[in-house]
């Protein structure tokens, strides 16, 4: 259920906003957790086959690519994560490292990664990331824990360098992201996974504004993954359980 994407060439839409950008169909969104088709086949295939009865602690209605995953770790992390407003600037960058890493990757790929990634990058402290030399990108190279992809690890502490730079100018990497969506969450009314965007005018902007400063592995669509999993937009179906709870706060 996952798009391949390179980091830059994403261009800002001057659309009203809130409207989603075009859609590139070749393009589709990874991190729509079950926008794409292939997610959405994904999804059927599970529930036909009895995987959300494996997979899913009960029977309360959930976003069908939870059980896309095929692992309860998987239905865990829509049911307690994904959507809820994140404010926190390590855990903000924690998910900026990780979306980075899953391009041209499954999302649960990265998942079963997480404590690898979390081992390697000093629990996610963007100040120890941005401290990593030449030496220590080797190390993280033979690093089995993580996807050993030089550009992407590289990208990690570059990021990292330029999140400290967004918290000088900005007080925290959370007050300049949330500016993005207005300061809260975008809650959207999608009845079925097809109707999710894989990207929008604001992660157009949001993508664009990162890589004038130097950030990598941000495109648009990756931003909407990110914005999608740190809350700044509930995409939960309104079928979903976790819809409801999410825009509650």
């Amino acid at each position: 259920m996952k798009r391949k994407e390179k980091a830059g060439k994403n261009a800002a839409s001057s659309a009203p906003r809130g409207k989603p950008a075009p859609k590139t169909p070749a393009r589709r969104s990874a991190a729509v957790r079950g926008a794409s088709s292939s997610a959405a086949r994904a999804s059927a295939a599970a529930q036909a086959s009895g995987w959300s009865q494996t997979f899913a602690p009960d029977e309360r209605p959930r976003c069908g690519w939870s059980y896309s995953g095929m692992s309860r770790d998987y239905v865990a992390y829509h049911d307690s994560e994904w959507g809820v407003p994140v404010h926190d600037d390590r855990k903000l960058f924690e998910f900026l490292l990780l979306e980075g890493a899953q391009a041209g990757l499954s999302w649960s790929t990265i998942l079963r990664k997480r404590e690898g990634y979390r081992e390697a990058f000093a629990d996610f402290d963007p100040r120890k990331v941005a401290r990593f030399d030449e030496r220590k990108l080797e190390r993280l190279l033979q690093f089995e824990g993580i996807v050993r992809n030089r550009l992407k690890v590289q990208s990690a502490v570059v990021n990292a360098r330029c999140f400290l730079e967004v918290q000088e100018e900005f007080g925290s990497f959370a007050a300049y992201s949330w500016r993005f969506v207005g300061g809260k969450p975008r809650v959207n009314r999608w009845t079925e996974m097809k109707q999710i965007p894989a990207r929008t005018t604001e992660s157009d902007a949001f993508s664009k504004d990162l890589q004038r400063r130097g950030f990598k592995f941000v495109g648009s669509t990756i931003m909407y993954a990110h914005m999608q999993a740190t809350g700044m937009v509930n995409d939960h179906l309104v079928s979903c359980f976790r819809h409801g709870e999410v825009a509650g706060g």
